[in-house]
């Protein structure tokens, strides 16, 4: 057995010794067993390497399961022969005959080579970390958060290995997760697995401090990132579309979402209706999938009524059996009808409507012109319009399953159809929006590729990142960011609730103590818009996979939290290790110029400095696994953005790895939004150097007098 004192690197005596010695001693089922003890531990054989000896039964779709769309890369017989002979070189030759002419066909059929043969016959899902066969504590935790990406109740298309968004994929195929998990076990604390978009390039020699597994996604030369370049990279099996936290392996199901619509929507009632208290108000959008499905859940925290519109009656019954939506109707007539009940009475309601949201929208508008009454007071979209012509957004005049046909039969029929349905759903609001109505971009895109298809969108003499309506970011969300607040999160990878338990009240003990020992207005407001999300969360059954929790965290908040969790786990309060992390869409993780940074006015918008330096720098101080993709949120070659998972043991060393990364995490994207202009990051950046010399920050000069620019012009 392994010597415990070599865990982890630099190990020193910590408090609670003993109870450390006995953390770390491997138990023998961490250990691999022999191949003709295999069938004791499916987790085991879960980690044995490709099953090839027999080939596991082609047992091709699962029914009953929801799909993702037919892809259409319009490949040429050269590239279907290449795509072919990328699949076939995971495999050895005695094989390659046999699983060629079912890959061909896979192509064939689904546009992509997902090599349904090799799907695993377990129960997926994110299992106790100490059952994973492993060297070391970062790799258990790693798999653990693997498998929560593809649990089906947390994953959108899971045989497709498909997390959330359409097309957010964990790996690109079978194989690909087999060897994965293959070399996650093998790995010890001098190696690397380096991820190239879903393929394991291997396990290379690095140090003890250096990330366990560093990812890219989608690592496109700019000028061939287009939207059809990638359908033939993908279906080629090189690249891979990672969205944010599925190709990171950091994604917590719907809670994420759930926590960051409801801030956004406290917060526009707060900008656009001046009020606080939501009851009676009424909240329309669209979408019920993997992210989306957060909508509802977040209607009935705020108080207000939800109204959702879904075209896919399998996601709409899925969120309605976890008790997310409280009500469903397929007619627009009772949707209207419960609609009007719950506002004379102002009750909390979640309703989910099977149909079209143009739908909804247009008989929205027919009831103000009839009646004279504008029934919605907040509106916004989160269909998948990333991916508007791939079954992320669906036209009005097809039905769901005619939509899915034709997509696939006729693309550009489909197009057009999505087009004319985008138009129409902006006509509506914009007519709804001449009341007392307020809409915004979610950043999926809704407002870009409605411009694009020519709908009346424009905003006059704004600049390119600007519309008719703002992003959620520009309005809402951006002076959050400015301030250094994002959605920060932990996994407990006992998977036991009592330890998700114990980090909430550690949570909010920390933010309680920070208030009490006196912070800014605006920066308490925040603290306590986190406490109540925490004490909701909890009463709500948020969980859906992992033992997850997230809230919205400034620098300071974030250190205190992963200080207080390290040290619980220490004295054995907390009985496993804990991953930090962060949806890329944060202060300093993504560089979108539609969404995280439609708020830079300096021109950088379009730069992605940022999230490349945040991806280095996490590495660089601490993190246990990096990860950057291109695409994500607003949609493949529209952004670069980036995230990490730290692994906190309970040791002296996760601690300072933690103060380490986490300063850096936030400082980055602080620093950047002070230098585009932001008064409010100007103002935090230069607080945090005061509370720390280490850290020196180039402050931007204003021009104070505007003449001087436009006198040098007039040379």
């Amino acid at each position: 057995m392994r010597d415990w004192r070599r865990w982890p690197c630099g190990w020193r005596s910590p408090p609670c010794w003993a109870l450390y010695a006995s953390f770390f001693l491997v138990s023998p089922q961490c250990w691999p067993l022999p191949p003709s003890q295999l069938h004791m531990s499916s987790l085991q054989a879960l980690c044995s390497g490709l099953p090839l000896r027999p080939l596991p039964e082609n047992r091709g779709r699962q029914a009953g399961v929801p799909h993702a769309p037919v892809r259409t890369p319009g490949l040429s017989l050269a590239e279907k022969q290449l795509a072919l002979r990328n699949a076939l070189r995971y495999f050895p030759a005695d094989v390659q005959e046999l699983l060629a002419p079912e890959f061909a066909q896979e192509l064939q059929l689904y546009g992509h080579i997902y090599m349904y043969r090799f799907c695993p016959d377990i129960e997926m899902r994110a299992y106790p970390v100490e059952q994973y066969p492993c060297q070391t504590k970062a790799a258990a935790a790693i798999m653990h958060m693997i498998m929560n990406n593809l649990d089906p109740a947390v994953a959108q298309f899971p045989q497709e290995l498909v997390t959330y968004g359409g097309n957010g994929q964990v790996f690109s195929n079978w194989a690909q997760f087999w060897l994965t998990m293959f070399y996650l076990s093998k790995m010890t604390e001098e190696q690397t697995l380096v991820m190239y978009s879903g393929h394991p390039l291997g396990l290379f020699p690095s140090s003890c401090s250096a990330p366990r597994l560093v990812i890219t996604n989608g690592m496109v030369i700019p000028n061939y990132s287009s939207r059809m370049e990638y359908e033939k990279l993908f279906a080629l099996g090189v690249t891979m579309y990672g969205q944010m936290t599925a190709g990171s392996y950091c994604y917590i199901g719907p809670q994420g979402i759930v926590h960051g619509t409801v801030l956004t929507v406290l917060n526009a009632a707060r900008r656009y209706l001046g009020i606080e208290d939501l009851a009676g108000k009424v909240f329309v959008t669209s979408g019920l999938g993997g992210m989306s499905g957060a909508q509802a859940k977040a209607a009935v925290i705020v108080g207000c009524i939800g109204v959702i519109a879904e075209v896919d009656k399998a996601a709409l019954e899925k969120r309605h059996k976890q008790g997310w939506l409280m009500e469903v109707t397929d007619s627009l007539d009772r949707c209207i009808q419960r609609l009007r009940e719950a506002r004379k009475r102002k009750e909390v309601l979640s309703l989910g409507y099977h149909g079209n949201v143009v739908a909804l929208w247009e008989r929205l508008v027919h009831e103000l012109d009839t009646t004279g009454e504008c029934l919605v007071d907040l509106g916004s979209d989160q269909t998948s319009c990333h991916n508007p012509f791939n079954g992320g957004y669906y036209p009005v005049q097809l039905s769901f399953t005619e939509a899915q046909s034709l997509m696939a039969s006729n693309p550009a029929v489909f197009k057009d159809l999505v087009q004319e349905s985008l138009r129409r759903q902006v006509s509506a609001i914009n007519r709804l929006a001449k009341e007392k109505f307020f809409f915004w971009d979610y950043g999926n895109a809704f407002l870009l590729e409605a411009q694009r298809a020519g709908a009346d969108v424009e905003k006059k003499g704004a600049g390119r990142t600007e519309f008719r309506y703002p992003s959620y970011v520009q309005h809402i969300m951006g002076d959050i960011f400015s301030q250094g607040f994002g959605p920060f999160r932990w996994v407990c990878t006992s998977g036991d609730p009592q330890d998700l338990a114990v980090t909430d009240e550690l949570a909010t003990s920390v933010l309680e103590e920070a208030i009490a020992n006196g912070v800014k207005a605006s920066v308490k407001l925040q603290y306590m818009d986190n406490i109540r999300w925490i004490r909701e969360a909890a009463r709500h059954q948020l969980v859906v996979g992992s033992q997850a929790r997230i809230l919205y965290s400034d620098q300071k908040g974030r250190v205190a939290i992963a200080v207080a969790i390290n040290q619980a786990i220490a004295c054995r309060r907390i009985k496993a290790p804990v991953v930090l992390s962060r949806d890329h869409h944060d202060v300093s993780g993504t560089d979108s110029p539609f969404r995280e940074t439609s708020n830079i006015y300096d021109g950088s918008a379009f730069c992605a400095d940022m999230a490349v330096q945040n991806f280095v720098g996490d590495a660089c101080r601490g993190a246990t696994w990096v990860a950057l993709h291109n695409g994500g949120g607003v949609g493949w070659g529209e952004v670069i953005n980036g995230g990490f998972g730290l692994v906190l043991d309970g040791t002296p060393e996760a601690e300072q790895r933690a103060r380490l990364m986490l300063s850096w995490d936030v400082s980055n994207g602080v620093a950047r939004r002070c230098w585009s202009g932001n008064q409010k990051a100007y103002e935090i950046i230069c607080q945090t150097m005061q509370e720390n010399s280490s850290l020196v920050v180039t402050l931007p000069h204003e021009v104070e007098d505007e003449r001087v620019l436009q006198q040098a012009l007039q040379l």
